[in-house]
Parts: C-alpha cells; sequence; structure tokens
C-alpha cells in the first residue's frame, strides 16, 4: 500500500468542521482520530507510526506545491472555491418547509439534526432510503441505489472514504446542489400539471439559473480581491467617498489617460460612443446642424440671406467638436475663418437668397452661441441615442412579424425634433405591439414566454368583441389625426352601422359580457388610441404652442399667505398671460414655480381658444349622415374625443411647462453667465500711464463693521502675490489744528508703512457705512503728508512727475466669502481673519480672474442677477464655470510661472483641453521633468532643439487644443527658447509665422536654411526680435497670404494671420477691458445692504436718535446711514415756539421717520417725523405685467378674509379707514406689537359694541395698554363717531387721540424709564435695593421708581426713610403729557421728584406706609 493509499494530504489539514470517523480496514471498528500536535490538526492517516520521515518525505514531494505553483493548478483551486461558495450559498436557498407547503409539495424527511454537520460517508438524498444494517453495507444492492454517485476502482471503503478531495472539491449535479428545485419540479410533475401550466410557473417563478451570471462575477470580484500578491490599490486603503473627492478613482484615471478633452470626455459621459463610417457621420452632421440652426437662428436677428452660411458655420463647428474633438475656445481662438462670413466665401452667385457680393463681413457665431451649439449638441446626442432605440424596437418587431408595417411610426420617427415626440412614439409602440415586444424580450433574455394572463389590459381588450366595435365606429385614431392636422389624402368617409348604438352592443355581447360592459371596453380602448396617437399628440402639442394661456390660480393657503407685501403678490391674480408678455421675464414664470412648489398658487397653462378648436375637431369626427342612428354615433364619437382631449390637454400642459421652466431656467444663467463674464473681464489695477496688465503692489485696509473700539487692519500685498507685511491701528482719528486736537497716535504708523513700502495703490473696504469714513480719512491723511504714487514720464513736458498715492472701495464680494473660509485659515493661519480679509482685496486689485477662480465652487454664492437662487445650482455652475473658461484662455497661462505655483494652478484646470485632472496630470509631468520646461513640445515629450529624455504631459488631441493658451516667457539668451511659444500662435501654425517673418524680412530661401542651419527652426524669428523690427510684418498683405492658403490646402486663415502679425508685435497683448471701478450704486449696497428695491424715498424706517438740536435733529438709520431731520419736519408742537427736541427725545432713542430723500452716492438721507406723512400709505413701485388682473376673485378674497374674521370673533367686523386700523382681537394686538418699539399702537374694534374702539400700545416689552375709546355722534353703526372720548379727554379725530394721547402718555413713559432713578426689576428688587442703599448709607433716605407689569401706564415709586426707617410706595398714573401722583399732575421728572419730596415732607410719607 502506498503513502497516498495512508493518507489523506490536502483533504484533513485545517478540516476542523470534519467530525467523521475513519473505519479499521480490518472489522470496520471505529477507531479515534489521531491529533497533530498541539494544533490539534486531525490526521486520517492509519499507519502513521510505521512510516519513517524519509519516505514520507520522498513520497509526499509531488503532493507539496512550491511558490511557482502551475497555472492549472492555481486554477483548480480557484474553481473548488466557487464550487464551495456556490454550494454554500445554494444550500441556504434550499426552501423551507412553509416554502414547499406553499407549493403543494410532501416534506422530505430529515436526517437527524443531532448527526454531524458534514459527514465523509455519502448519504443519496434524491430519494427517501429505507435503512441498512451493518451486513448490508458491503452487498451488490448499493450499487443500484447509489448510481448517480462517482464510483471508483479500487478497495472496498472507497465508497465511503474520500481521500484526494476537499469537500468543496465534490462535483455533484445539478441535482444534488439544488434540492429545493429538484423538490419543485418533482412536485409539479406530481401534482399532474401539464406542460404549458408547468411553463407557465417556470415564467412567472423562474428555474432558480436566472442570476447565475451575477454570481459568477460576485465569485470573480471576490476571487481577485484575495488574490495572493496583488499589488495594493489606493482603495484598498481610502474610502470611496476620499478618491471620488481627490478624483483618483479608476474612472477618474481613464478620464486623465484618455487623449481627449476632459470637459468633452465629462460632458458625453452619460451617451454612448459615436462609431460612425466617415460618410454617415457626415450625413448625421448635416441633420444636426440643421437641427441646430432651427433652435439658434431665431434669436440671432440676422439678414435672411445669411441663414445658408449660419447653418454652414453650425455644421463645421459640430465637426470640430464630435470629430476632431476641439473644445470652444479652440475653436473661437483658432477656427474663427469658419465662424465669420466675409464676402465671396464660396456663395453660390445664382442662388438668389445667397448673401450679395456687396455684403459686409457677418460674424455668424460668437463665444456664447458656440457653448450653446455645444450644449444643444449633447442634447441632440440624447435625441439620437433615443431614436435609434426607438427604430432598433420597431424593426425588431417587424423581423418577429414581418407583416407589421406602421404608417404612423415610419413617417413620424423622421419628422420628430425632440425628445418628447420620441418618447411619445416609443409610447405608441410599446401601446400598440406590447405582445411581440414581449416576446422579443424573453427571447433575448432567454427565458420562457410568459403565459396569456401576463398580457397587458388594452392587449385583451384588442383580442375580443370591444376591438370590432372600436372598428364599427368608423374612425381610427390614426385616420382622425391626419384628418385633424391636415395630412390626410382624398376625402374620408366616416360610416355609420345600420344599428343605433346600444343595439348594436345589444348583438356583439356574448355572455357573460353585457352591451354595457361591452360598450364599456370599446370605449376605454378608442380613448386609449387616441391618447397614444404620436399624430394626434404632435398636431395638440403645435396648436398648444400656438394659443397657450399661462393663469395664476392662487390656493386657499396662498390667499391667506400671499398679502400685498409678499414678493408672490406681483401674480397672485396674474390671468392669461401669453409666452410674449412674459419674454425677457424669465424670473417671473419662474417664481409662479416655486410659488406652485410651495403650494401657494396653481400654474394652470390651457389652451386659449380651445372650445372652438374643440369644436373643429368635432367637425372631423363625426360623419354627415342625417339620421337618428348616425346621430347615436356622431354623439359617442364626440364624447369619446372630448375624454380623450381633456386627458390629453393635461398631459401636454405638464410638457409645456417643464419646457418652458427649462428655457426660463436657460435665460436666466445665460443673464448670470454674461454678467459674471463681465466682472471677469477686467485687467489688474492700472496705475496711470502704466502699461495695461501689469501687476500693483497694494496696501488693502478694512475697519469690519466700523464699531466703537473696532481696529483698522492693514496688509501690503507685492505684485507676485506675496504677504509682506500687516499691521493693527487702533487710534485712527483725524485732529484739528485749529483746535489744538492732534492726530490718533497710529496714523504715523500708517504714514510710515506707506513710505516704507511704497505702494501703487491703496484699497479699502468694509461691512458697514463706517467704511466710508475711512476712506476718506485716508484721502485726507495722503493728502496732509503729501503722500505720492510712482511717478511716470509727463507726455507734455517729458519730466518725472508723481500724483498723490490713489485710494480706491474695492469690491469685497470674494473677499467676504473668502476670510473666515477654511482654505484663508489653510493659507495664512497666523493672520486674523480681518487682515485675510485685507489679503483678498489686495490680490481682487492684483488678479481679479485668480480671485474668481479660487472660490471654485462657492461662485454660486455670488449673486449676479436677481432671483439667481431660482437656477438648479448644477447649471448655474456649468454656465459660471463656462464664462471663467473662456477668461482663462483669452488671458493665457504662464505655464513656468503657474504650474507650481499654489494660488495661481487653480487657473490650470479651465484651460482649453484640461480639467482638473488633466492639469493635475501634467502638472506630475513636468516635475517628472526635472520642473523645467523650455518650450510647448514639451508637454508632449518632443524636445526640438535637444535630446531630453521627457514624460510626456498630454497626448497629441489634447496639446492641439491646449497649446496655444499656455505660453513660456521668451528668454533670448536660452538657445531652446521660442519666441512664438510667447505668443497666442498654435504650433499648428509656427511654420506659416516664420514664412511671414522671412517675407517681412525679405529673405530668401537660401538666407533662411542659413538661418536655421545656424539657429534653429525659429532663427528667423529670433532675427526679427533680436533687430527689433517686428513692426515690418505691418507692410504684408495678408489677403494674398489667405487666398494662397486657401486655394492650396482648403483652410480658412484670415483671420489666423491677423492673430499671427499682431502677436509678433505684441506678443500675449492684454485684450482684457480696465479694471472696473465700484459704481455709487454698487458701493451703496456694499456697505449698507440695501438695493433700489429694499430702501427708497417715501419708506418709513425706524432711526436712532443721535444728537439734537434746537433746528434740526441728526438720526442714524438701522443699516448705518447718517440722516437728519429739518425743523420743518419735527413733529407738530415741536420747535417753531413749542417744545424743543432735546425735551422730548433722547440719545438713543428709536423712532419711526420717513425718507424724504435719500442720497446712495454720499449714504445720507433727510428725513421727516411728521406724523401725517408717517401715516401715509408707502408708496409701493408696483409694475403689474401686461394682461390680465382677476380683480373680482381679489375682491372676493379680501370680503372672504373680512368674513372669516367676523366668524372668529363671533361679531360683525368693522372696518376703518386708517392705516393703523387691524381687525384683531386683543392677543393678536399684543402679538403684532411685540417686535415693535415701544410706543407703537394698533387700533382695533371692541368687544363692547359698535360705539366702542380699543387702541393697545406698546407700554414697554411684554407690557401693553388697551384703551377703551368711546364713540359719539355715529352717523351710522358701521361708521366712526365725530366725538372719541378717553376717560375725560375727548377728541375729534383719531389722528388727533394718537398724537395728544397716546404718543403724549408714550413720551412720558420713555422720560420715566430713562431717569437715573428708574430700577428695571420688579417692586420688590427695587425695595431690595433700597434697603441695600440705606444699610450703606444709614443716616440718608432714599426712592426709586419701578413699573408695574400687572397695570401698564402705571408705576411704583418705592422709598425707605432711612436704615430700619419705614418703607413705602405709591403709584405713579402716566396721563397724556404729565404724571399723576396723589392726585396731583407734573409735567416732568423733575417736577415729579419735587412733588413726591414735598409729600413726603408734609407728612404724606407717613400714611404711604400703608400703600405698600
Amino acid at each position: 500500500m502506498s503513502t497516498r493509499d495512508l493518507f489523506d494530504t490536502i483533504a484533513d489539514v485545517g478540516s476542523d468542521e470534519e467530525e467523521d470517523e475513519d473505519f479499521d480496514g480490518g472489522g470496520g471498528d471505529v477507531r479515534p482520530k489521531k491529533s497533530n500536535g498541539a494544533n490539534g490538526i486531525e490526521d486520517s492517516s492509519e499507519e502513521e507510526d510505521e512510516d519513517d520521515e524519509e519516505q514520507l518525505a520522498k513520497e509526499g514531494a509531488g503532493f507539496i506545491a512550491d511558490e511557482d505553483e502551475d497555472e492549472d493548478e492555481v486554477e483548480a483551486r480557484k474553481e473548488r472555491r466557487r464550487r464551495k461558495k456556490r454550494k454554500n450559498r445554494e444550500a441556504e436557498e434550499d426552501l423551507d418547509e412553509d416554502d414547499l407547503d406553499l407549493i403543494g409539495i410532501e416534506r422530505p424527511e430529515r436526517e437527524d439534526d443531532t448527526a454531524p454537520k458534514y459527514k465523509r460517508l455519502k448519504r443519496g438524498h434524491k430519494e427517501k432510503r429505507k435503512s441498512r444494517g451493518i451486513d448490508d453495507i458491503f452487498s451488490d444492492e448499493e450499487a443500484v441505489d447509489d448510481i448517480d454517485e462517482p464510483r471508483r476502482i479500487g478497495g472496498e471503503f472507497d465508497d465511503f472514504i474520500e481521500e484526494d478531495q476537499f469537500e468543496d472539491e465534490i462535483e455533484d449535479d445539478r441535482d444534488v446542489t439544488q434540492p429545493g428545485i429538484n423538490l419543485i419540479t418533482q412536485g409539479l410533475q406530481a401534482a399532474g400539471l401539464d406542460e404549458g401550466a408547468e411553463e407557465d410557473y417556470r415564467a412567472a417563478f423562474g428555474d432558480g439559473t436566472d442570476y447565475d451570471w451575477a454570481l459568477d462575477m460576485q465569485e470573480a470580484e471576490e476571487e481577485e480581491q484575495a488574490g495572493e500578491g496583488r499589488e495594493l490599490q489606493l482603495k484598498d486603503v481610502f474610502e470611496p467617498s476620499q478618491l471620488q473627492e481627490r478624483m483618483l478613482t479608476d474612472e477618474d484615471n481613464i478620464i486623465r489617460e484618455t487623449d481627449v478633452p476632459e470637459r468633452l470626455q465629462l460632458a458625453r459621459k452619460p451617451f454612448k460612443e459615436l462609431e460612425l463610417t466617415p460618410e454617415a457621420m457626415q450625413q448625421r452632421l448635416e441633420e444636426e446642424a440643421l437641427w441646430i440652426s432651427k433652435l439658434l437662428w431665431p434669436k440671432k436677428g440676422l439678414p435672411n440671406y445669411f441663414q445658408t452660411p449660419f447653418q454652414n458655420a453650425v455644421r463645421k463647428v459640430l465637426e470640430f467638436i464630435n470629430v476632431e474633438d476641439y473644445e470652444v475656445p479652440f475653436i473661437f481662438n483658432h477656427r474663427k475663418d469658419y465662424l465669420i462670413h466675409a464676402p465671396g466665401d464660396n456663395d453660390d452667385q445664382d442662388d438668389f437668397g445667397a448673401p450679395p457680393p456687396d455684403a459686409r463681413p457677418e460674424r455668424l457665431l460668437n463665444q456664447s452661441d458656440l457653448w450653446e451649439v455645444f450644449d444643444l449638441d449633447l442634447k441632440f446626442r440624447a435625441f439620437a441615442e433615443k431614436r435609434d432605440s426607438l427604430r432598433q424596437i420597431y424593426d425588431n418587431v417587424r423581423a418577429v412579424q414581418p407583416e407589421i408595417v406602421d404608417g404612423e411610426l415610419e413617417d413620424l420617427m423622421d419628422k420628430a425634433v425632440t425628445i418628447e415626440e420620441i418618447q411619445e412614439l416609443q409610447d405608441y409602440l410599446h401601446y400598440q405591439y406590447s405582445a411581440e415586444i414581449n416576446e422579443i424580450r424573453n427571447e433575448s433574455n432567454g427565458t420562457q414566454k410568459r403565459a396569456n394572463n401576463a398580457r397587458n389590459f388594452f392587449d385583451k381588450l384588442r383580442s375580443g368583441k370591444a376591438h370590432l366595435f372600436v372598428k364599427a365606429i368608423g374612425i381610427s385614431a390614426e385616420d382622425f389625426a391626419k384628418k385633424a392636422e391636415g395630412s390626410s389624402r382624398g376625402p374620408q368617409v366616416i360610416e355609420d352601422p345600420p344599428y343605433r348604438v346600444m343595439e348594436l352592443a345589444d348583438q356583439m355581447a356574448e355572455p357573460p359580457e353585457s352591451a354595457h360592459s361591452l360598450l364599456k371596453s370599446a370605449k376605454l380602448l378608442f380613448i386609449q388610441d387616441l391618447q397614444q396617437s404620436s399624430r394626434l399628440r404632435r398636431f395638440l402639442r403645435g396648436s398648444f404652442y400656438q394659443n397657450a394661456l399661462i393663469d395664476c390660480i392662487r390656493t386657499d393657503k396662498g390667499m391667506r399667505k400671499i398679502n400685498e407685501d409678499h414678493p408672490y403678490y406681483e401674480f397672485k391674480y396674474l390671468r392669461g398671460q401669453t409666452f410674449l408678455d412674459l419674454n425677457g421675464r424669465p424670473d417671473l414664470f419662474l417664481k409662479m414655480l416655486k410659488a406652485e412648489q410651495e403650494g401657494l398658487v396653481h400654474v394652470r397653462i390651457s389652451m386659449g381658444n380651445y372650445e372652438s378648436f374643440r369644436s373643429r375637431l368635432h367637425d372631423k369626427i363625426v360623419s354627415d349622415n342625417v339620421s337618428e342612428v348616425s346621430e347615436t354615433w356622431n354623439h359617442l364619437r364626440k364624447e369619446l374625443l372630448d375624454s380623450a382631449l381633456e386627458k390629453l390637454q393635461t398631459i401636454i400642459a405638464n410638457g409645456v411647462k417643464e419646457t418652458l421652466r427649462a428655457r426660463c431656467e436657460d435665460e436666466l444663467a445665460s443673464r448670470a453667465r454674461e454678467n459674471y463674464y463681465n466682472k471677469l473681464d477686467q485687467a489688474p489695477f492700472k496705475l496711470k500711464n502704466a502699461v495695461l496688465g501689469s501687476v500693483p503692489n497694494v496696501l488693502c485696509l478694512s475697519n469690519g463693521k466700523g464699531e466703537r473700539g473696532t481696529a483698522t487692519l492693514w496688509a501690503y500685498i507685492e505684485n507676485d502675490g506675496r504677504v509682506m507685511e500687516h499691521g493693527k491701528l487702533v487710534d485712527m482719528r483725524l485732529g484739528n489744528q485749529e483746535r489744538g486736537i492732534p492726530d490718533g497716535a497710529d496714523i504715523v504708523k500708517l504714514v510710515d508703512a506707506i513710505q516704507r513700502r511704497r505702494p501703487d495703490v491703496i484699497g479699502v473696504s468694509g461691512w458697514s457705512v463706517e467704511t466710508r469714513r475711512l476712506y476718506k480719512d485716508v484721502q485726507d491723511i495722503i493728502a496732509q503728508h503729501g503722500l505720492t504714487g510712482p511717478s511716470y514720464e509727463d507726455e507734455q513736458t517729458g519730466q518725472d512727475r508723481s500724483d498723490p498715492l490713489e485710494v480706491v472701495l474695492v469690491n469685497d464680494e470674494v473677499a467676504r466669502l473668502y476670510h473666515n473660509s477654511g482654505r484663508a485659515a489653510a493659507e495664512f493661519p497666523k493672520l486674523a481673519p480681518l487682515t485675510r480679509y485685507c489679503v483678498a482685496l489686495g490680490r481682487y486689485l492684483q488678479n481679479p480672474l485668480a480671485e474668481y477662480a479660487s472660490l471654485g465652487k462657492d461662485i454660486v454664492s455670488i449673486p449676479f442677477v436677481k432671483d439667481q437662487t431660482l437656477i438648479p445650482q448644477d447649471k448655474l455652475m456649468d454656465r459660471l464655470e463656462t464664462a471663467m473658461v473662456d477668461m482663462v484662455n483669452l488671458v493665457g497661462i504662464d505655464l513656468p510661472e503657474t504650474y507650481d505655483e499654489k494660488y495661481l494652478s487653480k487657473l490650470l484646470p479651465y484651460v482649453c483641453g484640461l480639467g482638473p485632472r488633466k492639469a493635475d496630470r501634467m502638472i506630475k509631468a513636468i516635475q517628472a521633468n526635472g520642473d523645467e520646461i523650455l518650450a510647448r513640445f514639451d508637454l508632449i515629450g518632443v524636445s526640438e532643439t535637444s535630446g531630453r529624455d521627457l514624460k510626456a504631459a498630454m497626448g497629441p488631441k489634447v496639446f492641439q487644443n491646449c497649446a496655444s493658451f499656455l505660453y513660456i516667457p521668451y528668454d533670448s539668451t536660452e538657445e531652446a527658447s521660442d519666441y512664438l511659444d510667447y505668443t497666442r500662435v498654435h504650433p499648428e501654425d509656427y511654420d506659416l509665422a516664420r514664412k511671414m517673418v522671412a517675407d517681412a524680412l525679405n529673405m530668401d530661401e537660401e538666407d533662411v536654411k542659413a538661418e536655421v542651419d545656424d539657429g534653429g527652426p525659429s532663427a528667423v524669428i529670433r532675427k526679427m526680435v533680436r533687430e527689433d523690427t517686428t513692426d515690418l510684418v505691418n507692410d504684408l498683405a495678408l489677403e494674398d497670404y489667405a487666398a494662397e492658403i486657401e486655394k492650396n490646402f482648403g483652410q480658412r486663415k484670415r483671420a489666423t494671420l491677423e492673430t499671427i502679425r499682431a502677436e509678433l508685435e505684441n506678443p500675449y497683448e492684454e485684450i482684457r477691458q480696465i479694471f472696473a471701478l465700484m459704481t455709487g450704486e454698487e458701493v451703496f449696497t456694499m456697505l449698507t445692504g440695501e438695493t433700489k428695491e429694499s430702501l427708497y424715498e417715501g419708506m418709513v424706517v425706524p432711526v436712532q436718535i443721535k444728537r439734537t438740536f434746537p433746528d434740526h435733529i441728526e438720526v442714524r438709520l438701522e443699516n448705518g446711514i447718517e440722516g437728519g431731520v429739518s425743523e420743518s419736519e419735527f413733529p407738530e408742537g415741536i420747535g417753531n415756539g413749542g417744545q424743543e427736541p432735546r425735551h422730548v427725545y433722547q440719545t438713543h432713542q428709536t423712532v419711526r421717520a420717513r425718507i424724504v430723500y435719500l442720497s446712495r452716492k454720499g449714504l445720507t438721507a433727510q428725513l421727516s417725523l411728521r406724523e401725517d406723512l408717517i401715516r401715509q400709505p408707502v408708496p409701493k413701485a408696483f409694475d403689474r405685467i401686461a394682461g390680465e388682473w382677476d380683480d373680482a376673485q381679489e375682491r372676493a378674497d379680501k370680503q372672504a378674509a373680512e368674513k372669516e374674521k367676523e366668524v372668529a370673533s363671533g361679531r360683525p367686523n368693522r372696518v376703518i379707514n386708517h392705516p393703523l386700523f387691524f381687525s384683531m382681537n386683543a392677543a393678536a394686538a399684543e402679538e403684532y406689537l411685540g417686535s415693535k418699539e415701544p410706543g407703537e399702537l394698533v387700533i382695533r374694534p371692541s368687544s363692547k359694541g359698535f360705539d366702542h374702539l380699543v387702541v393697545t400700545w406698546k407700554v414697554s416689552n411684554s407690557a401693553y395698554q388697551h384703551l377703551d375709546v368711546l364713540e359719539l355722534g355715529k352717523e351710522s353703526e358701521y361708521s366712526l363717531g365725530k366725538q372719541l372720548r378717553v376717560g375725560k379727554a375727548t377728541y375729534t379725530d383719531l389722528d388727533e387721540l394718537i398724537v395728544n394721547h397716546v404718543e403724549a402718555m408714550a413720551r412720558k413713559v420713555a422720560e420715566l424709564t430713562r431717569d437715573e432713578r428708574f430700577q428695571s426689576g420688579t417692586k420688590e428688587d427695587t425695595e431690595l435695593w433700597l434697603e441695600n442703599y440705606c444699610k450703606a448709607n444709614p443716616s440718608r433716605s432714599m426712592y426709586a421708581f419701578c413699573s408695574m407689569p400687572k397695570h401698564p401706564g402705571y408705576f411704583w415709586i418705592c422709598f425707605q426713610m432711612g436704615e430700619n426707617k419705614p418703607k413705602g410706595a405709591w403709584v405713579i398714573k402716566v396721563v397724556p403729557n404729565a404724571f399723576e401722583l396723589q392726585k396731583n399732575a407734573y409735567p416732568d421728572m423733575v417736577a415729579l421728584k419735587n412733588g413726591f419730596k414735598l409729600l413726603i415732607q408734609s407728612g404724606a410719607g407717613a400714611r404711604g406706609v400703608a400703600r405698600r
């Protein structure tokens, strides 16, 4: 016996799950297992002790695998693991007893659960076996019983002891591995199901193998992950979200390496790659150019004879994008000749529609148009893919049923121009041919055909009598749609059946179906036919767009919530708006939809002339016969058509609404893009007579919010962006020499910093109106100390001169987002946030483009248009990014200076052809090449002048896109430096530029060759630069060059030649607009946070009293604007011989005032405190949109609101014509006044009846007094009384009552509460304070005032005569213009105090003790 027979060398090692018993070869006695050492590894050998180690080593050598294992063995082991996993999974999927009961299969008897889980003994489980005795173990019957089991020729125990296989190596057949499924099959056969029923059963529940492919994929993935020696990858270390954030996923790496511009790859990601023959591609481009031109041409406003050249230009752009993979900036800068129509550009002179020969050159497509073409190209891809899918499904249907020829599909498939139309055709196809499509789907998926009950509802109707009844209607949905749109050929005669509708239904109905049920089914089927008709929908949609009306219907919630101050009020009752009415107001429709989303309105889009339209369609569907029978059929046809039209109108209206939403979002996003582009289109701040584009040294200051005690911080930024110095200025007040007041101590520090650093400009900004004061102070400091900017040569005198150092207010919209951001903290961790703010201001002056680019996705936080939040952020971000891409490529990137500079390198992803991933790859390639880049061709790993071994930073296609926008400054001392690399000239045009220079220098071919042999390809250009003769290129006749190039090479290069000439003379000239200084309106908004809509003349605002003078009062608005009130605008009784303002108004008191004049430039205002002006309604500029306003609905809503208030209050609601009158109860009045200032009031109805009113006014926080007003001399129940009595006082009108009673009391309350003896706590707190005071001053008495919260308008005067002396408290009543104490009236606090002291001295204090 060999060692192989003795040892199971593989199966038992580490198999701790197996608890089988080994049989002794002699008699079958069970023998205990042996354990191999301390590890307890079981060994199944029978004669282990009798074999020597050498022999075992020799004979077992073949069973020990080396590290270099055979590939077949590796595959075999993987296969074993797969089988084991599958077996375990299938065991988990075995049907339990409940499942077997459910499908009616007898439960198989289970083996004893106490038996070991895994047995090395093979047990059949395909059928129930009888138990066998020990004597039967070796009988021949086993061969019959276990015929399905694998047999081996060998020992008598070979059927029981598996020696050389793992448990997972046993290859069981399907019956063994899936006992649950076999039981189902056996159960089905035992149940007597026929083949069709069994087929239906399997179609419904599957056969258990449907997802094997997924399981195989999972196993393969698990094996790959568990593979030995696999290289450690990033995904093994980082979370997927981290990889995605850092753009290090496999998908990101594919984008990096694929030689296609990154933005093109990302945009095309949702679509299939175009794999077309050249002929098919040209045909597609022609179709797409026509499709896009129809959408863009109406917006251009060009003469009609440019329409064909325009379409040709669009087609050429599409070819550049789809075939050449060019991005928009490349097309705009290097293929601009194809975007311009010039006289003689291949015009057909015989074509009467062609532009005339003398037509001026016309730019057909600008840069914004190119981005729109790019966007529409993506939409066409989606449209074309959906159309191709539709055509494929239709071809598959015809392959199954060749006799199917659908005229509607074949006709409209080529006419469809929108995804919506394609979707409707697809719905129609699935509706008409659902059975055939299901059959195709089942065959392609490899599954059985479904049972008949799987057919859809309308398939069943079509297979019954309902279909025949529909035919009896006399016209199909397709024929009706053709008649409606006027495309039917010849007269379409509709024949009526000889029987009435119900009679025919009775005749056709067969039990158990009744005539009514048959008619109902036929109606459903015909209505559905009409609804699914693509031709009818197409016709309806066209009519809908021509006559659509938009109505805003307020909801119940909107009726209550949208008041006249609500931003949605402008369309609350808007009716009958056409698309033309909304032209130029995309924000209005988007606000409507937002209000609808909030449940405040319902935006209804309907057909304007629907009734006449429906009547015309009725004429198309009825027959011309005149009889009672025909009448019943025509009535049925109209009924069915009306039902279909009602549903179709809702469907089409929803589609129109979403289409209009998308267009409005696009238009609003385009406006935001345009405004953003204008902000980007500004060069660094330009000094007088400095070169445009030069970067200044900047010193910026800010006092932040400008609050008292706030220091002014400053930072100095060099023109290379480095922060060289910063500081803090605390005492910056300007002195007054006339009064002998010195300047603040820190002014000297500022002057010293300016003289030491010599900045070119000083920037100032902040968050409050105080910033303007700082701006003026800095200007005065510069003037007083004679600080000047850099010197320059005077053009007139030729002498050097210098002007006073310029101070500018800087736009801080970027700095506000930056200074508290994590990016700022990481970049300048030791600087204060306000200093970082100053740094951002300086950078904005130096490089606005880089500052906006540094914001990244935060750029959407800056408002570029009103209601920008209505645009989806993704769409807005995409549009804004295109503006940044355009501007970065217009300016260009100094590659050696930028690639490794953290701040400026944020611009690289916006370079044409690049993106964040490809820019990262380029940077790493440059670093790998020794941080040296000498020429543009280095980027593709090609060195023209040296044999350097370079790593390519990109592929040829990406290089083609980005090369001209990455420039390398020319160094005449460096042999490898090429002057053209410092220009906007593309490397593809280098030879052309060199030829132009050679011609300009009058060099012949021999001279050029000699120069090139000596100095390289650009030696001629180096010669021109060295000799400073670049202006000679202006003498060249570029028209001849362009004609020759087009003739010989078929390329248009006229505009390119102009670019070359300009760049040779002035490489990478700054062509942006000059730095834009802030306008007065922008400064006003930046410093106050107010706009024209939020602050305007005539508005009533709260103001704070600063100082009072006999003839004027100085005030301040909440936003910091300084204001003044002249004597003529004082309230009645104040000034002009009345009370002095200082006796009425206290410093820091808040009052209401009306804005009379507002100076936005000076940040000042003139106001009025006159009560008659304050009470006047605020004139609200409401520009109502042209259209219908539902005044009747508005009036009805107001009446309903009043009625609702009457019901709530339980009495009729009074309406008083006064701006302070509100129909509310006491609780509502107190809630309304809760956020108001003390002294504010409301007038409201009284529960005492129609001859009473209540004036509720705010005495103090949480204290409100309700004054009962008795009306006398009323003309009617609802009119206001001619006399108004409050207590003993009588007034003639409400205004007099308010001024002479309420406001008079409010002034007295304010006077008392501001007194130094007033205590803000309770009476107990005040008495405790008095007690402590008297303990500290035993010989003195003291008094204090405090409020009486339970009785607003009343106060306590608490007093104590000394330590351990009597205490007391008297009540003070506030009356108009006086205080009442002990029935004595006192006009002011001084009189009140003196009166109190006299009462105490007269002995009233003793009586006061009892009044505690």
